[in-house]
């Protein structure tokens, strides 16, 4: 009989050399290699080979730090290959996504967990505050490519923008359902605390650290190389090592890492923007980010088998459907009301609004801070949503955005992608 240890090697090989192909044999049709890596984890979890149990319910903590960890990885990659200067003009979009659209869905999904579903107050606001962001790990095929001196289209760069923006702006809410949790039936006055803690000096502290961060290793990656005898370094680790780095020690100082990692992936990549090393520390997150995609993947596969549906009731899918589809898509219209941004790509931005992994470390995030009476409700309820996501838009990313660079060629109104944002006309403009 195989050795247990032995099999799983086997396994995680023939399924991480499986992401060399994939996603390249799936390139342009109508499926995305998620979904067949989320297939492949349920037909593996079903076959008799003592695999580890998936079950959420009893793997809690290990699903809070192996998402956690899939989450920092792909927010440096996302802040690497963002091309746009960070200004207010430059990232009006996704800046109105995070502060209009996500506040939308998280009061409307808190309001329909309590009121339709029948959550306790504090569960339907971490449902809501789990589900609000743009997931970076799932949304691949939506985002912007590898660094480049190239403007990146509206909906790819809105949409990664958004998913390293709002990984971190979810953290206030969550806490806040935390606070409610632990704080039940007390007196005792916690709202003050919470937003000038958790709203207001987390997030600050976030933001500057991953710009101090980023700076300085902007300086020591090229400012210093090309100076002085300071030794160059081309090797792409560096990404993943500054990453832990950066992250564990916003955590230490109490703000939020997520935010930290993010901006400084941005401010990094934006130092020489054409010089070569960027696509090597790019190149190198995508490929550990795409490892890890396997093993995530995989398990979430192997739990939907496994037990995460079980609480799943016919209020709570029908709540998913709605969140995906009307509320998402509703919020995110109403916060592009004005940006001159042709409609085809505001449906499109407004659409894919992608859940995934994150949606997965909030919620144990959560449960791991507080307890939650409703805890199954709201794992079956995020994990039908999640699949729901990989499925639905994993079938249309690729069509829709074909059919939209098809557009940007052929069409009026569509600008080439080659100019930087800040010199170009707007679409507007341009028709005119």
């Amino acid at each position: 009989m195989i050795d247990t240890y032995i099999l799983y090697l086997i396994v995680l090989g023939v399924a991480g050399l499986g992401m060399a192909w994939i996603p390249s044999i799936v390139l342009n049709k109508p499926i995305s290699y998620t979904i067949v890596y989320v297939i492949f984890g349920m037909l593996l979890f079903l076959l008799p080979i003592n695999l580890p149990s998936t079950d959420p319910l009893k793997q809690e903590y290990h699903i809070l730090r192996l998402s956690e960890f899939g989450v920092i990885i792909s927010l440096m990659g996302s802040g690497l290959k963002i091309n746009r200067r960070f200004t207010l003009k430059n990232w009006a979009i996704p800046l109105k996504l995070v502060f209009i659209t996500m506040i939308i869905c998280i009061g409307a999904a808190a309001f329909l967990g309590w009121w339709a579903i029948g959550l306790a107050p504090a569960s339907a606001l971490l449902l809501g505050a789990a589900l609000a962001p743009t997931d970076p790990v799932l949304a691949a095929d939506v985002q912007v490519g590898p660094p480049s001196k190239k403007k990146e289209d509206h909906v790819r760069f809105s949409l990664t923008a958004e998913a390293g923006l709002n990984d971190g702006m979810a953290f206030p809410f969550t806490w806040l359902a935390v606070m409610m949790a632990i704080y039940v039936g007390s007196d005792e006055s916690w709202i003050g605390e919470w937003i000038w803690k958790d709203v207001f000096f987390r997030s600050i502290v976030g933001i500057g650290m991953g710009y101090i961060f980023g700076k300085a290793l902007a300086y020591l990656i090229f400012y210093l190389p090309e100076k002085t005898k300071f030794p160059k370094i081309r090797d792409g680790f560096v990404a993943i090592s500054s990453t832990l780095i950066i992250y564990g020690i916003t955590e230490v100082v109490e703000g939020y890492g997520f935010l930290a990692v993010f901006f400084a992936g941005v401010t990094l990549g934006n130092y020489e923007r054409e010089h070569s090393y960027h696509v090597a520390l790019h190149d190198f997150t995508d490929q550990i980010e795409r490892l890890l995609m396997v093993v995530l993947l995989l398990l979430l596969g192997g739990s939907i088998v496994n037990g995460i549906l079980d609480h799943l009731t016919w209020h709570g899918a029908i709540f998913s459907l709605i969140f995906l589809f009307v509320i998402r898509p509703l919020g995110s219209m109403l916060a592009m009301v004005g940006e001159k941004v042709h409609w085809k790509e505001k449906i499109t931005i407004s659409f894919f609004g992608i859940k995934g992994i994150g949606s997965f470390f909030y919620l144990s995030f959560g449960l791991h801070h507080a307890y939650f009476e409703d805890a199954p409700e709201l794992w079956s309820i995020i994990g039908f949503t999640i699949l729901i996501s990989i499925i639905i838009h994993g079938i249309s990313a690729s069509p829709v955005m074909r059919y939209l660079d098809l557009q940007r060629v052929g069409e009026e109104g569509y600008e080439p992608n080659t100019q930087d944002i800040e010199e170009e006309p707007t679409i507007d403009e341009e028709q005119k």
